[in-house]
């Protein structure tokens, strides 16, 4: 956003150094990110004076040449050689002096001394596109005759320079997208330094604008009040399009905008000055005596100012005559409909449309003007009847046109501002230190932020529309030290604060713990942006469409929804890591996953929507990489599950004691969930052919996916205990049990530990048969019992025992029997 200091000086009485208003600008959080200085011509017209022809003569050696001595008001009159046909004895020129840069484009050249021929030439008399004021080169710059030889050309021909200040504007400061709104802050910082009333902010007035009682030649229909809540226009007739004055170009050209005639000179003038875009119409180009506002035709056809074709649909807002389009709403124009200079009446607009659809409409066709810069960010609705008033006034004194018609507003739900109760006490609180209450009122007033009413500590403020990003009370206050200055605020001798209890643990301390566990396995950390493409929801039917949190003006369509699980990020990752070769991968990524329910009233805003925070972790490639003593073994899903259970154990858990079941088939080819107290802990597993294709991934990958509220569950429930060194020795004893095929190794392992709990200290399966030889509804586990005591020495007898009780159990509960 580039914002021009001349400019300003149009609506405020400043005399602040270039650097003084940076910093102004900047401590207001206008940020500006640099300064240019403008010169209406390139060089400011340094060394170049206005002089006179005091003799000249045919070149003795040159035909075409002359022979000339120049008065530049000092000094003794310059030799000059020129080549001009139209230089004479007389004439008031354009000198440019030795040592003056001339400017051609980028390039320039410096006037020298120099032999022309054999004769002495001191100096250059200049044509009108060599110094930069036209594009002129039949002959030298002929003067009035009354202009005064010395006069330095920047003086005779109002040479301006300016400052501009480009500014990184947020997004929220729609209001400062014109230099009223930038000059406002201004004021109100400078009468907090100097003193309430030592700046007036001087706004142009309309009240001059005078509208015939005569019916609107082209009445308005709008098909889509959504999208346009309102509309302004105005006929003006009998004006002379032709350039506009050098002073527009100039502030125009400081600008960035490129001049090109009084009419849009002057939309593109109050545009810059009010924020609000405007668009005129040659009324010849209006078809059918009217105009519509409606959404465009799915595959309309249609050619903007730029002469291209562009492929419209259903969702672009039009600007219309009875049959064709003429805008595409907000962002830009027909190619057809435009002002040129055979227009003699135009219709003017000053519409406000909806920001979300010009964002759409506008990255969609890849567009991006300075209408749509504004529209998409939220122009003030309350400015267009304004800002359309003060073009046609400019019109009027610019091009000799006459408003000829009544004023069309169709504005079907007036927007007030709103209200907001405010706090003196939470202000200083806010701010950390107590600001006098007269000042903040003088800071409000100065930001049209009107004090409605004030009882005891507390005011109830009502909010311009064109401040649409203040809604709260905070909100107000940070108005409020924007102006005071951040830099104003005393930094404190003490820190206050108050104690208070922090969970144990630490969530950020468990997640850098955990970050370094897995960092020391081999893990790479990887963070990726919470935006992602709705489009992935169709590859993984895990994820209900209609539960993805969708943006209502989203950056672009790979950002359009906010994610719902980590697997899209890390496949990303994976498939960018491949294409350069690198597949040995091994990633994990902590982050927020966001859902909504379906209702159809909500309470509050946010009813229905979920936030919630996983752990994902991705392998891929080789286990271990080929060596002379090793082969290569590629990943599979057991070296996920032993990292997903040493991580289990790193929090003091015991990934046995957990119920276990298949993974949802929607989400893995095959895996495996662990579920505590019925709530899911993790789910891991491989990753479907298909959700791998569409990623363009060549190799299997495998990805856990962890619940962390879980996990801070599981850490502060664990209990990691010490106990001494066994003085006894253990004993194993296996068994190969016949059991049926859907019964669990965790069902076997529970009963185990439940028929014996002194002695039994682990239970371990080593082994798997499932063949047509104990039939097909039937599989053997070969299950180790580990057996301690830590008084004495175990005999046979005590074991025999304990494993026949355990046997008896398997048998009742699980039908199984020894193979």
């Amino acid at each position: 956003m580039k914002i021009s200091y001349n400019w300003l000086k149009r609506y405020i009485d400043i005399d602040l150094g270039v650097e003084e208003l940076g910093i102004v600008l900047t401590n207001s959080g206008l940020e500006v990110g640099g300064v240019e200085q403008f010169q209406s011509v390139k060089g400011g017209l340094e060394g170049i004076v206005i002089g006179e022809v005091v003799t000249c003569e045919k070149h003795p050696n040159a035909d075409k040449l002359s022979l000339t001595t120049v008065n530049i008001g000092s000094g003794e009159p310059l030799p000059i050689v020129c080549g001009a046909p139209n230089v004479a004895t007389g004439q008031k020129v354009v000198v440019a002096r030795v040592g003056t840069k001339l400017y051609s484009g980028e390039e320039s050249f410096e006037i020298k001394k120099a032999k022309i021929r054999g004769e002495q030439s001191e100096g250059m008399i200049c044509a009108e596109d060599e110094i930069g004021i036209g594009s002129s080169h039949d002959g030298i710059m002929v003067l009035d005759k009354n202009a005064i030889p010395g006069t330095p050309a920047a003086v005779y021909f109002e040479i301006t320079e300016d400052h501009v200040f480009e500014i990184d504007l947020t997004p929220n400061r729609t209001d400062a997208t014109g230099h009223i709104g930038t000059a406002r802050d201004i004021m109100a910082v400078i009468n907090r330094l100097k003193g309430k009333g030592s700046l007036k902010l001087n706004i142009p007035s309309v009240e001059s604008f005078k509208a015939p009682e005569k019916k609107a030649e082209f009445p308005v229909i709008i098909e889509d009040e959504e999208a346009c809540p309102r509309f302004s226009g105005v006929t003006i007739s009998d004006l002379e399009v032709k350039p506009s004055p050098l002073w527009m170009q100039d502030l125009l050209n400081a600008v960035g905008i490129r001049p090109i005639n009084n009419i849009v000179d002057i939309t593109n003038f109050v545009l810059m000055e009010t924020g609000q875009p405007l668009h005129a119409y040659d009324t010849t180009a209006i078809g059918g005596g009217k105009v519509v506002v409606r959404k465009a035709r799915e595959k309309e056809k249609f050619v903007t100012l730029d002469e291209n074709e562009r492929e419209l649909s259903a969702d672009d807002l039009m600007i219309c005559d009875a049959k064709t389009g003429m805008c595409i709403a907000g962002v830009f124009g027909g190619n057809k409909s435009g002002v040129t200079e055979k227009t003699k009446n135009i219709f003017l607009e000053s519409a406000h449309f909806d920001p979300a659809t010009i964002r759409n409409t506008a990255k969609n066709h890849g567009l991006s003007t300075d209408a749509s810069f504004r529209f998409e960010r939220g122009a003030d609705i309350n400015n267009t009847l304004y800002a359309m008033k003060r073009a046609a006034l400019l019109i009027e004194e610019l091009a000799g046109g006459k408003v000829s018609s009544e004023v069309v507003d169709i504005y079907p739900n007036p927007l007030e501002g709103w209200t907001v109760e405010v706090n003196y006490k939470n202000i200083n609180k806010l701010i950390g230190q107590e600001i006098p209450v007269d000042l903040v009122k003088s800071i409000l007033s100065d930001l049209d932020i009107e004090i409605l009413s004030e009882k005891g500590d507390d005011i109830e403020v009502k909010i311009p529309t064109y401040r649409y990003d203040v809604r709260r009370e905070a909100d107000v206050i940070e108005e409020v030290l924007r102006i005071f200055g951040y830099d104003n605020v005393d930094f404190p001798h003490g820190i206050r604060s108050s104690l208070a209890h922090h969970p144990k643990p630490d969530p950020d301390k468990l997640q850098n713990s955990l970050s370094d566990f897995l960092a020391s396995m081999g893990f790479s950390e990887i963070m990726n942006n919470s935006l992602t493409k709705a489009a992935y929801a169709k590859q993984f039917p895990a994820i209900e469409e209609s539960n993805t949190v969708m943006l209502q003006n989203p950056l672009s369509q790979d950002l359009n929804a906010m994610r719902q699980t980590l697997l899209f990020g890390g496949l990303e990752n994976i498939a960018f890591n491949q294409n350069r070769r690198i597949t040995d991968i091994r990633f994990f990524e902590f982050g927020n996953i966001y859902s909504r329910e379906q209702k159809n009233k909500r309470e509050y805003p946010l009813d229905g929507y979920h936030e919630e925070k996983r752990l994902g972790l991705f392998i891929c490639g080789a286990k271990q990489k080929e060596s002379w003593d090793t082969a290569d073994q590629p990943s599979d899903f057991f070296l996920l599950k032993s990292y997903v259970h040493s991580l289990l154990q790193k929090i003091g858990a015991d990934p046995e004691t957990f119920l276990s079941r298949p993974a949802d088939p929607t989400s893995f080819a095959e895996g495996i969930a662990y579920l505590k107290n019925d709530e899911m802990l993790v789910s891991f597993g491989s990753v479907g052919k298909s959700l791998l294709k569409a990623f363009d991934i060549k190799q299997d990958v495998y990805y856990a996916d962890f619940s962390w509220n879980m996990i801070m569950q599981l850490a502060r429930e664990s209990r990691i205990l010490t106990t001494p060194v066994p003085k006894y020795p253990a004993v194993r004893r296996d068994l190969a049990l016949l059991i049926g095929r859907d019964v669990s190794f965790s069902s076997i392992r529970d009963i185990a530990f439940k028929t014996e709990r002194k002695l039994l200290r682990d239970v371990g399966l080593f082994d798997v048969y499932e063949g047509d030889k104990i039939g097909k509804d039937k599989k053997s586990y070969a299950v180790s019992f580990i057996f301690r005591d830590d008084e004495k020495t175990l005999t046979d007898k005590i074991i025999d025992k304990t494993m026949k009780r355990m046997l008896t159990a398997f048998e009742k509960e699980l039908d199984a029997s020894i193979r």
